[in-house]
C-alpha cells in the first residue's frame, strides 16, 4: 500500500541542534564535490506542512554551511510520488538528481536502467556497513554483481496493533501480547465478550486491503505470494489455506470479529480509535494515524510482531532515494553527502528527535529501523527514548521481535493481486459455507494471468 495511506510523512523529522558540528566533522568520509555543484532533491516537505518544511530548510542551510560548494534545491510535492507523472518522468529522464522512490518500484527502475549505478561512490558513506542488509538489498541489482542504485530513507514492517486498555479490561496482560494465532483467537474471544459492539479482531476484505493483509499473514507463516521468479502465484498451499481457515473460525466459530464486514482502510482505524476494537494487523504508524485522525490516545495502544512470524518474514515496505542516470559523478558525490547527513545519521536530519519534540511532533515510534541491532541503530533508539513524546515501552514487543524477522517486500503487481485476494477474504468473512479450496484455486488462476502479462 502507499505511504500516504500509512501516514509516513511523520518520518521527515529533521533537526538543527546537532547538525552543524556533525556535518562538518572528521567522521564525514564521503569526498566533497571538487567544485560548485547544485543538486535537486525530491520529496521536500510542502509548504502546507510548515513544521516539516521549516526543519528541511534549516537542515539545508546547515548542510550548505558545512559544504559551501554544494547547493541543495528541494522539490516539494505531496504526495511525494504522483503515479500519473512518475513513470513519465522516469521515461523522459526528467526526475530530480536525487529522486524519491517506493521500495516496490526500485526493481523495475533498475531493470529499465532509469537510475544511476552508484556502486563506485556509495562505499564512502560512513555507516553503510551498519545498514540492515535486508533493507540495502532493495537497492541492489538482481544479477549477482552487487551493484547499488540507491539508499533508504524509511522502512517498516507489519505487526499486530492492539488496544492495551481493552486487554486490561478483558483480563489480558498488555505487556504480553499474543505470539500465535491460537493466542489471538483466545484474546479476541475475551475482548468480544466485554459486551455489544466490542470486536476482538478486525480484518479488511475490500478495496485491495483484504489482499494486502492476506499477504501479511501469509508471509508471517513463511509463505509467499508469488514464485521466486515472479511468474506464477504461490499462495494456493497449506500456508494460504491456514490464513483463510483461521479467519473463518474466528468469524463464525468464535464470533469474535463482529458482524460488519467488507471493511476497508478507514473502517478499522475508526474502530480502533473508538476504543471498541481489540486487535488488527498494521505497522506501528497505525497508532500515529489513530491518535491524530481517529480520536485515539497513544497510551492506549501497543504493537507486537505479526503472529507466527518468529524466524519467518514480515510484509515490509519503505522509501528512499535513487539518482538520475544523467547525474554527473559530482552530483552523485554531493547527493550521497546530503543523504548521509539528512537520512542516515543519528541525531540529525530525520533522526534529530530533540527538535522534533520541541516542535510538538511525535517521537518514539520504532520506525524507521534502518540499522537494526548495531551501534547507530542503538544510538537512534536511545535518542528516541530520551526525547519520546509517546510511550516507547508500548512498542517493546514489536522491537524485541525484529531480530528474528526478515523483511519481505510486497509482490510484483501487488495491487492487482490484492484485488484478487479481496474476493477470498470477503468470502470467508461473509459466508459461513465458503469453500476455501475453491477460493484459492480461483484466485490462483486469476493471479497467474495477471503475472503472465508483461513479465
Amino acid at each position: 500500500m502507499t505511504t500516504t495511506r500509512r501516514g509516513l510523512s511523520l518520518l521527515l523529522v529533521a533537526g538543527l541542534g546537532l547538525v552543524a558540528a556533525s556535518c562538518g566533522s572528521g567522521e564525514d568520509k564521503t569526498p566533497a564535490a571538487d567544485g560548485p555543484v547544485t543538486i535537486t532533491v525530491g520529496c521536500e516537505p510542502p509548504k502546507s506542512n510548515p513544521k516539516e518544511r521549516a526543519a528541511w530548510e534549516e537542515d539545508v542551510a546547515a548542510f550548505q554551511k558545512a559544504h559551501p560548494n554544494i547547493t541543495v534545491e528541494g522539490k516539494d510535492a505531496f504526495p511525494c510520488i504522483n503515479p500519473d507523472t512518475f513513470q513519465a518522468k522516469l521515461a523522459g529522464g526528467t526526475q530530480e538528481d536525487l529522486f524519491y522512490v517506493y521500495y516496490t518500484d526500485v526493481r523495475k527502475i533498475i531493470d529499465k536502467k532509469q537510475a544511476a549505478d552508484i556502486s563506485q561512490y556509495v562505499g564512502s558513506v560512513g555507516k553503510l556497513k551498519d545498514l540492515r542488509q535486508d533493507v540495502m538489498s532493495v537497492f541492489k541489482a538482481n544479477d549477482n554483481t552487487d551493484k547499488t542504485y540507491g539508499l533508504p530513507r524509511n522502512n517498516y514492517n507489519m505487526g499486530l496493533v492492539y488496544n492495551r486498555k481493552l486487554f486490561t479490561q478483558a483480563g489480558l496482560d498488555p505487556a504480553n501480547p499474543p505470539k500465535t494465532w491460537d493466542e489471538v483467537r483466545e484474546a479476541a474471544k475475551k475482548i468480544a465478550a466485554l459486551g455489544p459492539g466490542y470486536v476482538g479482531f478486525g480484518e479488511y476484505s475490500a478495496g485491495n486491503t483484504g489482499g494486502w493483509h492476506f499477504a501479511a499473514s501469509l508471509y508471517a507463516r513463511g509463505g509467499s505470494m508469488v514464485s521466486d521468479d515472479g511468474k506464477t502465484a504461490a499462495f494456493n498451499n497449506d500456508e494460504g489455506k491456514a490464513v483463510l481457515e483461521n479467519l473463518k473460525r474466528m468469524r463464525w466459530d468464535d464470533n469474535s470479529m463482529g458482524s460488519k464486514q467488507l471493511l476497508q482502510w478507514e473502517d478499522l482505524m475508526r474502530m480502533m480509535g473508538g476504543g471498541k476494537l481489540g486487535m488488527m494487523i498494521g505497522a506501528p504508524d497505525v497508532v500515529q494515524s489513530v491518535n491524530n485522525d481517529f480520536k485515539g490516545k497513544f497510551e492506549d495502544y501497543g504493537v507486537t510482531a505479526v503472529p507466527e512470524s518468529d524466524g519467518k518474514f514480515s510484509l515490509s515496505g519503505g522509501d528512499g532515494y535513487m539518482f538520475n542516470p544523467k547525474a554527473s559523478p559530482e552530483k552523485i558525490k554531493a547527493g550521497l553527502l546530503w543523504l548521509e547527513f539528512h537520512e542516515l545519521t543519528p541525531g540529525q536530519g530525520q533522526f534529530n528527535y530533540a527538535r522534533s519534540k520541541e516542535q510538538g511532533r511525535p517521537v518514539g515510534l520504532p520506525i524507521p529501523d534502518l540499522y537494526g541491532n548495531s551501534a547507530p541503530g542503538n544510538e537512534i533508539n536511545a535518542l528516541r527514548k530520551q526525547y519520546a513524546t509517546v510511550p516507547v515501552d508500548n512498542f517493546t514487543p514489536y522491537v524485541s521481535a525484529q531480530g528474528n524477522i526478515t523483511n519481505k517486500l510486497e509482490p510484483p503487481k501487488a495491487q492487482e493481486l490484492y484485488a484478487v485476494l479481496d474476493v477470498a477474504m470477503s468470502a470467508v468473512l461473509t459466508r459461513k459455507d465458503a469453500d476455501i479450496d475453491k477460493l484459492l484455486s480461483d484466485a490462483e488462476g486469476k493471479a497467474n494471468k495477471i503475472l503472465a502479462k508483461n513479465t
